[in-house]
């Protein structure tokens, strides 16, 4: 896998660009690659083959949960004592595809229990049913950047998912699995990389307005 600081660095080789360009961050020309490796990910739905890749994903091993109203959970609908869960801390910035936030795995922290996504008008729909009593799939649902979950009274949940931000702030100190930003593996398919790169060299082409060698670098927005 190529990681966020390679694709950056190829980038910048590309246009033998050095560091302390101001235009050019690393934050912005990684800014542009997501972009663009977002765009090429939904035309191609390759959500569904991606998911038997490891290395497109980091899980967050212990999330602490805290209890909430339905109110805030989005479902007022549902009926008086279901208990409601919220992971504490907000989720880093997540991938997505037309059914939202990309996750692989949402489980109790021993790996035990799977969990199954849905939305919360469709939770409280299925509540109201007779036969609900029956149903012992445990659901969560996205809203804000926070995971809900009903009828559990679990400390914490595990989370793999594909991200882009980082996952510092869900790290221990002693946990090896969390890495700086930059050395990170970027959320893509190989086989996309020379696309992505491509479409970026030709942004920043445009952006920059990058002369010939033998152009007046004066006009380069970048210098």
């Amino acid at each position: 896998m190529t990681t966020i600081r390679e694709s950056i660095s190829r980038i910048r080789n590309v246009f033998k660009l050095v560091t302390e360009d101001a235009f050019l961050t690393d934050r912005f020309i990684y800014s542009l690659l997501l972009k663009h490796s977002k765009a090429l990910m939904k035309r191609d739905d390759v959500v569904k083959s991606i998911m038997q890749v490891d290395t497109l994903f980091e899980t967050l091993p212990y999330v602490e949960l805290v209890e909430v109203d339905r109110i805030e959970a989005g479902c007022a609908g549902i009926k008086s004592g279901c208990q409601i869960m919220r992971t504490e801390k907000k989720l880093p910035e997540l991938m997505t595809d037309s059914d939202g936030p990309i996750f692989r795995t949402i489980a109790s922290i021993d790996g035990q229990d799977i969990m199954q996504q849905c939305r919360s008008a469709v939770y409280v729909s299925m509540s109201k049913s007779t036969s609900f009593k029956y149903n012992h799939t445990k659901y969560y649902w996205y809203k804000n950047g926070y995971l809900y979950f009903p009828n559990i009274d679990w400390d914490a949940v595990s989370i793999e998912g594909m991200f882009e931000d980082t996952i510092e702030g869900f790290c221990n100190i002693e946990d090896e699995s969390c890495q700086k930003a930059q050395d990170r593996n970027f959320t893509a398919p190989d086989y996309l990389f020379t696309e992505i790169e491509q479409l970026t060299q030709q942004e920043l082409m445009t952006l920059g307005k990058i002369p010939a060698d033998t152009g007046d670098n004066s006009q380069n927005i970048m210098r």
